[in-house]
């Protein structure tokens, strides 16, 4: 096992160290693995809280800042945050509007948050909660009941900050952070396994000359498997298995996410033959992301997320973001 860390017992907590050391902006809370813009509560102002296992940096920690969340809850590798550290991230950051949990499909998040939904209603804490189900490649798996959360929650988790920093009320935050899930839908492809600091080995076998097609952000098994495939066929695979739970009448906004060791030389190029899919099949792209945001360790890869957009949400996707994962218009 070559990584660059002390010992597996001890990555999260390095990082976090790190990440306070690089980011005086957040207010880093180590112990408790908590992470919070540095000016909240913001009295009026409804706040967001995300969280999940770590190793999809910079998803959700690196979201935290103005424009998008204002806390978020990192746990293990790969594994759910306790509710106490969800409860302590809505203390941390209610202004008196209410908090909006976004929560991936993942079972172990959706019932810590929800349990932490419950106590933090219990110290009078308004709490509304929004499902990211985006993942069209496996309907219940390992992980799940239902579609996986994937590359959307980085959609959901901008234009709702951006609603909530314009001072929206709970109520359209969570509604526009519905809208926004509702009209996207992920699909990602592995050429190589990703590898957890505690087990030191890839976590599934992919055979020199194959690839994985539908893979979830945990390493989880796809729809199928394929011999090794040109970017341009990956780029068709993944955009046709998207398209029809979408209305390609209507213009999107494309991600183009690396899964952590694909690099943007790579990523670039896959882009550019989704660009042509989407352009053979008639779908307009308002705007376009590409890198590494929703990642999964180490594994070699990427996802497509695409989202129907109208001019609202293009408004709130285009409003000024600070962020250490996401920065633009400040």
């Amino acid at each position: 096992m070559r990584m660059l860390i002390n010992v597996p017992e001890t990555v999260v907590a390095d990082a976090l160290r790190g990440m306070a050391a690089a980011h005086p902006e957040l207010t880093v809370d180590i112990e408790n693995r908590v992470i919070v813009r540095r000016d909240a509560p913001v009295a009026g102002k409804v706040a967001l809280v995300s969280g999940g296992g770590s190793g999809h940096e910079p998803l959700h920690g690196g979201f935290v800042g103005p424009g998008m969340l204002s806390a978020a809850c990192p746990g293990e590798v790969f594994t759910s945050p306790v509710p106490d550290q969800m409860v302590r991230a809505a203390a941390a950051v209610d202004g008196g509007a209410g908090v909006l949990f976004v929560v991936k499909n993942y079972t172990g998040d959706v019932l810590n948050f929800d349990m932490a939904a419950e106590l933090a209603e219990d110290e009078g804490i308004q709490v509304a909660k929004v499902l990211v189900n985006d993942d069209v490649a496996v309907t219940d798996s390992l992980y799940t009941a239902g579609r996986r959360g994937t590359g959307a929650t980085l959609f959901v988790e901008k234009i709702a900050g951006a609603a909530a920093d314009e001072g929206r009320p709970l109520e359209q935050v969570e509604a526009i952070a519905r809208r926004v899930n509702d009209r996207s839908r992920s699909f990602g492809v592995a050429l190589g396994a990703c590898t957890t600091p505690a087990k030191g080995s890839p976590t599934f076998d992919l055979p020199a000359g194959e690839l994985e097609l539908g893979i979830g952000i945990h390493g989880e098994p796809g729809r199928e498997r394929r011999p090794m495939m040109t970017s341009g066929e990956i780029a068709e695979a993944a955009v046709d298995a998207v398209l029809p739970d979408l209305d390609p009448s209507n213009p999107v906004l494309v991600l183009v996410n690396g899964m952590g060791a694909t690099p943007l030389l790579e990523l670039y190029g896959f882009n550019a033959e989704v660009q042509r899919v989407l352009g053979e099949r008639g779908v307009a792209v308002a705007r376009t992301l590409v890198g590494n945001y929703v990642t999964s360790l180490d594994m070699a890869g990427a996802s497509v997320t695409l989202c129907e957009i109208d001019e609202e949400l293009l408004g709130l996707w285009d409003a000024p973001v600070r962020t250490p994962g996401l920065r633009w218009g400040m």
